[in-house]
């Protein structure tokens, strides 16, 4: 099945190609993707689910101390994802097609039917000037640092603000240039995550953009934030900032705050939790072949919304060849109460994890 899944995606890409020879005097085409495999170890060598009984203080049993998005996995080689991307541009209008093979593509689109062949991304778009564009479809969220194409990241495992805010929306936005640096974004969009939500509420979208003329200084202020259904709402801010000092050594900080509001019924009142997240970036690049990563991230969830407070520092070295990038990773999570698992099964505030990883992209 996945053979003829593949075959089907390559003849769809030649056909792809073929058209875009075939306009390139009407119209801009570009093809893209990458890659990713990893191998991870838990330092904790915890057993499988199945092996043992799930303790309500320690979430750890269900992957495999593996708290954040897409590396659920021990002691065991992996394929991340392959993607896919097509972009066309004719005039004012165009589409973007982003479609992602594999397990991380299918954890992204989690809502959709359970395939290992998921829609990343799929809009069309209209700019009826230089000033402003308007993106109709499903895109990628716009809260947050990090992104779901691995080789845009340069640590491997992704933050808890990452895994815990928003992955997708589904809608229409508008972009808007400001001059100079600075752009708005405002839209409206399914709840959080949904490609189709009938008769659900909506969930209103905004970013600001700006930064120094020199584009050394970078910042964003994100939000999203509404009712999910009639017994749910969630409002989150984020903020992104980073600052290249030289091209060597840049800094990159992310801040997200996010309000959870439930009620049992439509009849009954709201009861309020909250989480938030802290986030600093450290980037080393002695030369252009080797560069260094250190992630310091803090989770603050004294109600379990989530998690739970976590504090993990993550240390990663990116080894460039060409389009290839190897990435040896460390990675410690110490949370103030036991949620993570050891290999006899006893709880543990504390573990720790190596991944060796590899994204490729052209």
């Amino acid at each position: 099945m996945l053979q003829k899944i593949l075959a089907t995606g390559v003849a769809a890409s030649l056909c792809a190609v073929s058209f875009a020879q075939d306009t390139t005097k009407k119209g801009t085409f570009t093809l893209s993707g990458n890659l990713d495999a990893y191998y991870r170890y838990n330092f904790s060598n915890p057993p499988h689910p199945s092996e043992a009984p799930t303790p309500p203080t320690a979430p750890g049993y269900l992957n495999y101390n593996s708290p954040t998005s897409f590396t659920a996995t021990h002691n065991s080689f992996e394929l991340g994802m392959a993607s896919i991307k097509a972009e066309y541009t004719k005039g004012k209008a165009g589409v973007v097609i982003d479609l992602g093979f594999g397990r991380r593509a299918e954890e992204f689109a989690y809502n959709d039917a359970n395939t290992r062949l998921a829609i990343k991304q799929a809009y069309v778009t209209f700019a009826p000037s230089d000033a402003i564009k308007f993106s109709f479809g499903s895109w990628a969220t716009h809260v947050g640092y990090e992104v779901l194409d691995p080789y845009l990241n340069r640590n491997y495992s992704m933050s808890y603000m990452f895994s815990y805010g928003p992955f997708s929306h589904t809608g229409i936005k508008a972009d808007i240039a400001l001059g100079g640096a600075s752009s708005l974004m405002v839209g409206i969009a399914n709840p959080t995550d949904y490609r189709s939500a009938p008769k659900a509420p909506k969930t209103v979208l905004a970013q600001f953009a700006t930064g120094s003329s020199d584009e050394k200084l970078k910042a964003y202020l994100n939000f999203a934030g509404g009712k999910q259904d009639d017994l749910t709402r969630v409002y989150q801010g984020d903020v992104v900032l980073t600052y290249a000092f030289s091209d060597k050594f840049s800094m990159g900080y992310n801040g997200t705050y996010q309000s959870v509001g439930t009620r049992a019924t439509t009849n009954t009142s709201w009861e309020s939790s909250k989480w938030w997240g802290s986030a600093l970036y450290f980037n080393v690049d002695p030369t252009d072949y080797f560069g260094l990563t250190l992630r310091t991230e803090y989770l603050g969830d004294k109600d379990h919304v989530k998690f739970g407070n976590v504090f993990s520092p993550t240390l990663s070295a990116n080894f460039k060849v060409d389009n290839l990038t190897i990435i040896p990773e460390f990675r410690f999570d110490s949370a103030k109460d036991e949620l993570f698992v050891k290999k006899s099964g006893d709880v543990t505030k504390s573990t720790g994890s190596f991944i060796l990883a590899a994204t490729y992209h052209f």
